[in-house]
C-alpha cells in the first residue's frame, strides 16, 4: 500500500501543475480577449484625446472653434482610429508572452497589421506636413524652394517603412542587430560570387525606383560622347535590359539596365509646360505710371520663387466694358517632368499670388479675383 501511494502522489502533482498551466493560460487569454474587445473603443476615443491635448497646448479650449479639428485631426481621423485599435491589441498580446508559440503565431498577424497602419498614418501626416508647412518654411528661411523637397519627402517615406519593419521585428522579439549582421555577411559573400549579376539587378532597381522613363515614352540617350545620340521609343523595361526602338533606322537597341542607370537620359515625352492664367480686376482705370508700378511689383514678387520661367512671364492690361476698372492678366509658365514636380510648382504659383497681393496692397492698389487660377497644358515643341 505504501509503495503504490507514491506514484499516485506524483500523478496528483503532475495533474496539479497541468491545471495551474491551463488556469494561467485561460486567465491570460481572457485578458487578451478583453483588451481586444476594448481596443475599438480606445481607437474611437484616441482622436478626441489628441484633439483635447492640442487645444490645451494651443490654448484653444473653446468647443465652438472647429479650426483645430478640421486642420489637424479630421484629415487623419480614420488612420488614427485604426492605428489606435491595432496598437491596443498589440499591447494586449503581451499577456501571452510566456507562451512563445502562441504569441508568435498571433503576433505575425497583429504586428503586421499594426505596422501597415503605422505606415498609413505616418505617410498621410508627413505628406501634409511636407506639402504645406515645409514649403512655407523654406520659402521664409531661404527665399526659394527646389525639387530637393521631393527627395526629402522620398527619404521620409523610406524611413517610415524602416520604422514599420522595426516595429514588426520588435513585436515578434527578433534580434534586429543579429539579423542585420547575418544579412550583411551573407550579402558580402553573394556580392563576391555574383558581382556582375548584382550590378544589373541594382541598376534595374534604380530604374524602377527613379523611373526616368517607362515603356511607350521617347528618350534620347548618349552612349558615345563622340557619336550621335540614340533617339527612340522605349518598348520594354525588363529585369536585365531596356529595349529601345530607334526612330530613324527602326532598329532595336538592347541596353543593360546597369548601363542605362549611369547614362544621361533626356525624356522627350515628359517635356511639358503648363500655362497658369491669373486675372486681377482693379477698381479704377490705370494710367501708364500705375501700370508700370503693377508690372514692377509682379516681376519682383515672382523672382523670389524658383521654378517659374521668369523670361516667359506675360503681363497684359485691358480696360473692358464688363468691369469698371483695369483688368490685369498675369501668365506664368511652369515646367516639370512629373506630376509631383508640377504639383510643387502649382503650389509656388499660389504663394506667388499671395505675395503679389500683399505687395499691391502696400501701394494701396486693391483688386478682386473674378475667377480662380486657370491651368492650361502647353506641350513643349521638339
Amino acid at each position: 500500500m505504501v509503495v503504490g501511494f507514491f506514484p499516485r502522489l506524483g500523478l496528483l502533482e503532475i495533474e496539479g501543475e497541468t491545471q495551474g498551466v491551463i488556469l494561467d493560460l485561460a486567465v491570460r487569454l481572457g485578458l487578451f480577449l478583453l483588451g481586444t474587445a476594448l481596443a475599438p473603443g480606445f481607437g474611437h476615443v484616441l482622436p478626441r484625446m489628441i484633439l483635447f491635448s492640442l487645444r490645451v497646448v494651443l490654448k484653444r479650449g473653446s468647443q465652438d472653434d472647429p479650426g483645430v479639428d478640421q486642420a489637424l485631426i479630421q484629415p487623419f481621423h480614420n488612420p488614427l482610429m485604426v492605428t489606435g485599435t491595432l496598437g491596443c491589441i498589440a499591447l494586449s498580446l503581451n499577456t501571452l508572452a510566456p507562451y512563445t508559440d502562441l504569441y508568435t503565431f498571433l503576433g505575425i498577424f497583429i504586428y503586421l497589421a499594426f505596422s501597415i497602419s503605422v505606415v498609413w498614418l505616418s505617410s498621410k501626416v508627413m505628406k501634409r506636413l511636407v506639402r504645406q508647412a515645409m514649403i512655407n518654411l523654406l520659402q521664409q528661411r531661404f527665399g526659394q524652394v527646389t525639387e530637393g523637397v521631393l527627395v526629402f519627402e522620398t527619404l521620409i517615406y523610406v524611413s517610415i517603412v524602416l520604422l514599420a519593419i522595426i516595429i514588426f521585428a520588435q513585436g515578434l522579439r527578433l534580434n534586429i542587430f543579429a539579423l542585420g549582421a547575418s544579412l550583411g555577411i551573407g550579402g558580402i559573400a553573394v556580392a563576391f560570387a555574383a558581382q556582375q549579376a548584382l550590378g544589373r539587378l541594382i541598376g534595374t532597381l534604380e530604374l524602377y525606383l527613379d523611373r526616368p522613363y517607362v515603356p511607350g515614352e521617347y528618350i534620347r540617350v548618349t552612349f558615345n560622347p563622340y557619336g550621335e545620340d540614340v533617339y527612340g521609343r522605349v518598348e520594354s523595361v525588363g529585369l536585365r535590359s531596356t529595349k529601345i526602338r530607334t526612330v530613324a533606322k527602326n532598329t532595336l537597341v538592347i541596353v543593360p539596365n546597369s548601363t542605362m542607370a549611369g547614362l544621361n537620359i533626356e525624356n522627350i515625352s515628359r517635356g511639358k509646360k503648363i500655362m497658369a492664367l491669373v486675372c486681377l480686376d482693379f477698381s479704377k482705370i490705370f494710367q501708364d505710371r500705375e501700370k508700370a508700378l503693377v508690372k514692377q511689383v509682379i516681376e519682383e514678387a515672382s523672382q523670389a520663387f524658383w521654378g517659374l520661367d521668369q523670361s516667359s512671364i506675360r503681363i497684359q492690361f485691358a480696360d473692358g466694358d464688363d468691369h469698371p476698372g483695369t483688368r490685369t492678366r498675369i501668365i506664368f509658365f511652369i515646367t516639370g517632368s512629373s506630376q509631383n514636380a508640377l504639383g510643387l510648382r502649382k503650389r509656388l504659383i499660389e504663394l506667388a499670388n499671395e505675395s503679389i497681393g500683399k505687395r499691391l496692397l502696400l501701394h494701396n492698389l486693391r483688386f478682386t479675383l473674378p475667377e480662380p487660377t486657370i491651368y492650361i497644358d502647353s506641350p513643349i515643341s521638339l
